[in-house]
């Protein structure tokens, strides 16, 4: 039932006492677990709901799902230049997690988040929220189980180490048990994650096909979560595996020297 429903339906009741025996009550039915939902948090300044590079992402994601079901949790939070507030971001995105894990353990969560909303799915995923982003609140970090419902983390415009420290907020790490399920996307020149550039860069995520790049990753990861796990045929047993005699065991071969390249420049 919708919510707007109920304040007509008990009008209706307190007018005529015989309306909720005529008029049948719709049942309440729980939605169906879909097979991948989208938790994402939008930027400063977007309006509510995912954000154009959040709807971009999820566009781009269904088309490479197939028969898939896909649903988007936009994460509840004010998005605004008051950056402490992103701890209301952390706190509903890490229960509606949570909630999800629990209810629809089948559901494969991409979690998602542009600029300040990557900062906030960053500290989602910590294994400890650093104090000075829980703004006095007891942020607890989601149980580990939790990890082994989450398909991939796509972050765009992440909020640099440099970057936070100008606004006195702690660093953003994404935890280890989320890292390696995890791409993150940074225009050159986007002064928010790269550390200086221009303003402008930092809108250009789609121009830069880091959007189609994200969606390719998470669609990959969503396959591998969900690919079967072979299982051995009837009677197959595993070979044993084989121990070299001592005297066939290879000597080590000679580890040639070489003078070392240059380092490698900063991560695009």
């Amino acid at each position: 039932m919708k919510a707007h429903a109920l304040p007509v339906l008990l009008c209706a009741a307190a007018t005529s006492p015989w309306a909720l025996l005529i008029a049948p009550i719709p049942a309440v039915t729980a939605e169906p677990c879909p097979d991948v939902e989208v938790v994402f948090a939008r930027g400063t300044d977007q309006a509510p709901g995912v954000g154009d590079i959040g709807e971009g992402f999820v566009d781009a994601l269904r088309a490479r799902l197939g028969s898939k079901s896909l649903s988007v949790y936009p994460v509840d939070y004010p998005a605004t230049m008051s950056f402490p507030r992103a701890v209301d971001g952390i706190t509903d995105a890490g229960a509606h997690i949570q909630q999800t894990a629990a209810n629809c353990p089948k559901t494969q969560m991409v979690l998602g988040g542009y600029s300040q909303g990557a900062a906030v799915m960053g500290f989602v995923t910590a294994n400890q929220v650093p104090e000075d982003a829980r703004v006095g609140q007891d942020l607890q970090p989601m149980p580990a189980e939790v990890a082994n419902h989450v398909a991939a983390v796509a972050l765009f415009g992440k909020p640099a180490s440099q970057f936070m420290s100008m606004i006195n907020q702690p660093p953003v790490t994404i935890g280890p048990l989320y890292a390696p399920k995890a791409i993150e996307l940074c225009v050159p020149n986007d002064p928010i994650c790269a550390g200086s550039g221009d303003f402008s860069a930092h809108r250009q995520y789609q121009q830069a096909g880091m959007i189609d790049q994200a969606a390719d990753f998470t669609a990959d990861r969503i396959a591998q979560a969900t690919a079967p796990t072979p299982s051995p045929a009837p009677g197959q047993a595993h070979p044993p595996t084989a121990t070299p005699a001592p005297s066939a065991v290879p000597s080590p071969a000679p580890v040639a020297s070489h003078h070392p390249g240059p380092p490698p420049g900063p991560a695009a």
